[in-house]
Order: C-alpha cells, then structure tokens, then sequence
C-alpha cells in the first residue's frame, strides 16, 4: 500500500507504564489543537497528536468527503489503515505501548477514530468521540475480541449530525460488543467544558 507518513507530537509521560491519549483533530485543525484538551485530562497519559494527510480547500483533514455529512468511504477505509499503520510504526521509534492506545477524535477525527473501531476493533483500548457520525453506511464492525469502552458526546443543536444517525451508530457499536457511553449535551457542533468535563470522568471510570 502506498502509505504516508503522518506529521506529529509525541509528548512522553514520566510513567513508563502509561497509556497514550491519540489526539486527531477536526476539519483545519492541526497536531496542536487537541493538545491542551489532553493535558487537562491528567499528566498519566503519553500524547500523540496527529495532523491528517489530506487537504480540503487548504484545511486538513484525515480524509476525503463528497460533501457535508457524506464520506468517501474508500478514501475513509484506505486513510484508517494508513493511520494504524504509522502509528504501528512509531510506536518502536518512541516506545510507547500499543496495547493502551486512546483515541481522543473531534469531529473528522472522530470519524478516523471511529472507522478504526469498525476496521481493526481491537487497535485501540478506549476511544473518545466528541461529535462523531457513523463512519461507513454498510460496512458492520468486526467482532471486537475484548468489550473496548468508547465515549460519544453529541450536540443537540449541531446541524451538522442527525440525532437518528447517532443512535443508529451507538446500536451498531453496542451489537459488536463495544462499550458505550452517549452524551446528549445542550450544544451545537463546538466543543464546551462539559464534554471535556465528562470525558475526564469516563478516563477515570476505565484508565486509571
């Protein structure tokens, strides 16, 4: 496969047994955005912050749509494992476990985040999924070996999600033995304190 390196941060934890927070931007957003976010979140967590390989009208992006809400699902399927497979990469460059990998997506990084769980299920450990839409229309997850525990919050006023949509997505994910957590906040599309406020809780439901 004709794969492309990702730009990125790596910011090592003092805890050599730490898990690493994998932070993927929204649409013209870059490996900066999200770190803060993560950092709020505690200092037990390696990050590393991706920028997507595609450019949409000069934002990046990690892939190609056809329009608003609808997904080049091959572009989407290709990009997720050219994704898995730098972050396999630089996992032994600096050394970071594979096994304890969270994402932490926004919006298009979400839907990454979200496409890796329905490609490769046991990839990731945990996911959080701020303003995610189902990734592919008729494509079902792989079984997953283990239940992963995965956080969605959603916007009741975001124009860009259909709440039906939503629930269809956390029934398919929850039918592949995924673990899930929905948050219907009082929002649109942008991110408030609440999510992160609740995505900090969920960590340390499930990773502390």
């Amino acid at each position: 496969m004709d794969f492309q390196p990702l730009h990125y941060i790596y910011k090592p934890s003092q805890n050599p047994q730490a898990a690493t927070l994998l932070l993927l931007h929204g649409t013209g957003g870059n490996e900066h955005d999200l770190i803060p976010i993560a950092e709020s979140l505690g200092t037990d967590f390696n990050i590393l912050s991706l920028r997507g390989n595609v450019l949409e009208n000069g934002m990046p992006r990690f892939f190609r749509r056809l329009g608003m809400g609808i997904f080049d699902e091959k572009d989407l399927e290709f990009r997720t494992h050219e994704m898995i497979a730098f972050i396999k990469e630089i996992s032994e460059k600096e050394g970071f476990d594979l096994s304890k990998i969270i994402a932490l997506g926004y919006s298009n990084g979400a839907n990454i985040a979200g496409a890796s769980l329905f490609l490769e299920p046991d990839f990731l450990a945990g996911a959080i999924l701020f303003r995610p839409m189902l990734p592919f229309k008729d494509t079902l997850p792989a079984a997953a070996k283990s239940r992963v525990p995965v956080f969605l919050s959603s916007g009741k006023n975001d124009p860009t999600v259909d709440p039906n949509a939503t629930e269809n997505y956390l029934e398919v994910l929850t039918k592949a033995g995924f673990d899930t957590a929905h948050f219907e906040l009082n929002t649109s599309h942008n991110l408030t304190q609440q999510d992160l406020d609740l995505a900090a809780e969920w960590l340390g439901k499930y990773f502390n």
